[in-house]
């Protein structure tokens, strides 16, 4: 009785078991169904289209769009052009920077003797100073500080062009600078057409207002 009741109770399990992968079976068809359906009905992506590259053309820069003022006129020219800012134009030679020669103290020290002998015979009435030439002045840079309490005293409050009149009476148009009591544009004409190099020292003598009569000393020629 016993045993019938296990083959009994086993054959009920291979039955349910049978029912249960049924079932299974089942439900997988319907969800492998249902996405079949759901492809079949779902758009299709649309193919990538290709894009041409684009080509760029030149644009006419003459025919550019003008004010009804200027249609009538030339084109401007935007080139840039090199100005002589003050003075004749002149020619220079830049000189070799890495080629720089220094004074001698000695020589320096002799120039600038020489050239405050030259001033104490000038008139007092006009006012003057002793200026000694460094690398500074003469080459690179070419700025020239004149002394502060001279500026302050004599010239003018403002900006202003200064002309210096060398001992053979050819005048050169410079720039001064009142804020920082210098010479800018113009002075480096001035150095290199007179070949000022370091150690030469200068006596200014202010004659007029914005005029000053400039007088040479060489550091490396002899006293004449």
């Amino acid at each position: 009785m016993a045993e019938s009741k296990k083959k009994l109770t086993y054959e009920e399990c291979r039955l349910k078991r049978i029912e249960e992968n049924k079932k299974r079976w089942q439900e997988l068809k319907l969800t492998m169904l249902a996405e079949d359906v759901h492809n079949a009905t779902s758009p299709k992506p649309s193919p990538m289209k290709k894009v041409k590259p684009t080509v760029r053309q030149e644009v006419d820069r003459s025919a550019v769009r003008r004010s009804n003022r200027v249609a009538d006129k030339p084109p401007p020219n935007y080139k840039e052009i090199l100005i002589e800012p003050l003075g004749r134009p002149r020619s220079y030679k830049r000189k070799d920077l890495l080629n720089r020669v220094y004074a001698a103290d000695e020589d320096r020290q002799y120039a600038i003797g020489r050239a405050e002998q030259l001033q104490s015979e000038f008139d007092a009435d006009f006012p003057s100073f002793v200026k000694p030439m460094l690398q500074s002045h003469v080459t690179g840079g070419f700025w020239l500080g004149l002394p502060v309490h001279f500026c302050k005293t004599h010239l003018p409050k403002h900006d202003e062009y200064v002309t210096l009149v060398d001992e053979n009476g050819d005048e050169f148009q410079t720039k001064y600078l009142a804020l920082k009591t210098g010479l800018s544009g113009g002075w480096r004409g001035f150095a290199i057409d007179h070949e000022l190099v370091d150690g030469d020292a200068l006596v200014f003598q202010l004659v007029a207002p914005t005029r000053f009569k400039v007088y040479i000393t060489r550091v490396n020629q002899a006293e004449d």
